[in-house]
């Protein structure tokens, strides 16, 4: 099995504690789209793929098993931290690199390491296209018509 499955297995047993259906389908929902997004962006931006698709199955998940956003990038990276402990499969760079990435994804104004840039523009593209009747959000847009360029996309 590869990480990634792997990662996801875990992913999948904890959102099923998520008691709420409608809220457990949406983040299953955007954290496997979120995750596609990135494997698109990595390998647009020649960049390995896994350990972005893997930070975005996790990116999220403190916000869904507590129900709260309230610094949930921060306290997100703490949790993926046990996961990867659990899952066993990282090195202590890899998981300094996902968490990472999970730490600042929600800061969208701020430019970070190549990799953090990865997943917030992945959740962009996921915010932004899985329901494009719903305006952009003004801390997304500039990010959204970048990526729109980046990939060769009208607005």
């Amino acid at each position: 099995m590869s990480r990634l499955k792997d990662l996801r297995a875990i992913i999948d047993r904890e959102l099923l504690k998520v008691e709420d259906n409608e809220k457990r389908i949406s983040a299953v929902n955007h954290l496997y789209g979120v995750s596609l997004a990135a494997v698109l962006i990595a390998k647009r931006r020649g960049m390995d793929p896994e350990l972005p698709a893997m930070a975005a199955m996790m990116h999220d998940m403190n916000a869904y098993l507590t129900g709260s956003y309230d610094d949930h990038a921060h306290k997100g990276a703490e949790l993926a931290r046990t996961f990867l402990q659990e899952l066993g499969e990282t090195t202590p760079e890899e998981t300094d690199m996902i968490c990472s990435m999970i730490y600042h994804h929600d800061d969208k104004a701020v430019t970070d390491q190549p990799y953090d840039e990865v997943l917030k523009d992945a959740d962009v593209i996921h915010h932004c296209f899985n329901d494009p009747s719903k305006p952009v959000k003004d801390k997304e847009k500039i990010r959204y018509e970048q990526l729109l360029k980046e990939f060769g996309l009208n607005g």
